[in-house]
């Protein structure tokens, strides 16, 4: 099997470091690649310096984009299992090994890493907190299937996941409105539970003034994608 995490990176120069050597340490059967989303600060260098795997952008293409990038070098390279990974220290790649087996043995197309499953470390604000329960019943009112973490980047995909997503990811917020497309495609998707950890550095891309065009444009999107898939 080779397996491949994609870690999307825009401004990560605090944490992309202790990310891959989390990797190298507890995944040694992965492969991993940076996708460097043209970062403002030192990111780049912070990976040329340690001579990690890096797909430099040449243009900021969001979350989105760049982890599109990522599945698309995993497609076009003959990976089995491909897995998100945020760049800012908050996964834990002591899981990766157990999502894997879980991936394979049940013969599942994508298995998520969930906070809140077991409710333990690191449980994100009390108002994210309520937009994804939000979006648990949205995505369950439309697909049928609970997913109690459904903005977890933490997510592993097969091959034919993999080349969906190659082919067609969304730009902006994609969490959510990606599980729907794939689960409307008939795939399976499972979760297991996993402890994060609080960003050590830097600032998420959604602040508290942008929660309600969150809310609105991933409702949307994924009531779309429903209807055209």
């Amino acid at each position: 099997m080779k397996k491949l995490v994609i870690i999307p990176a825009y401004n990560e120069q605090g944490g992309i470091e202790k990310t891959v050597w989390d990797i190298k340490k507890h995944a040694p059967d992965f492969d991993y690649v940076v996708i460097n989303d043209c970062s403002s600060d030192r990111t780049l260098e912070v990976c040329r310096n340690n001579g990690f795997h890096t797909i430099n952008l040449p243009v900021n293409l969001g979350i989105g984009g760049s982890v599109q990038t990522g599945y698309l070098y995993a497609w076009r390279n003959g990976y089995d299992v491909a897995v998100q990974f945020d760049g800012d220290g908050q996964h834990n790649a002591e899981y990766l090994e157990e999502m894997a087996d879980k991936l394979i043995k049940e013969k599942l197309d994508m298995v998520i890493g969930s906070r809140y499953i077991k409710k333990e470390g690191f449980q994100s604000s009390g108002l994210r907190r309520v937009g994804i329960r939000y979006f648990t019943c949205l995505i369950k009112w439309i697909t049928g299937k609970k997913i109690t973490d459904p903005t977890s980047g933490m997510r592993m995909a097969g091959r034919d996941v993999i080349e969906i997503y190659a082919k067609d990811y969304p730009k902006d917020y994609p969490e959510p409105e990606s599980v729907v497309a794939i689960l409307r495609k008939g795939k399976k998707v499972d979760e297991i539970p996993v402890q994060m950890n609080a960003r050590e550095e830097g600032v998420s891309s959604i602040s508290p003034r942008k929660s309600v065009y969150y809310m609105v444009k991933v409702s949307l999107a994924i009531l779309i994608a429903a209807i055209r898939r």
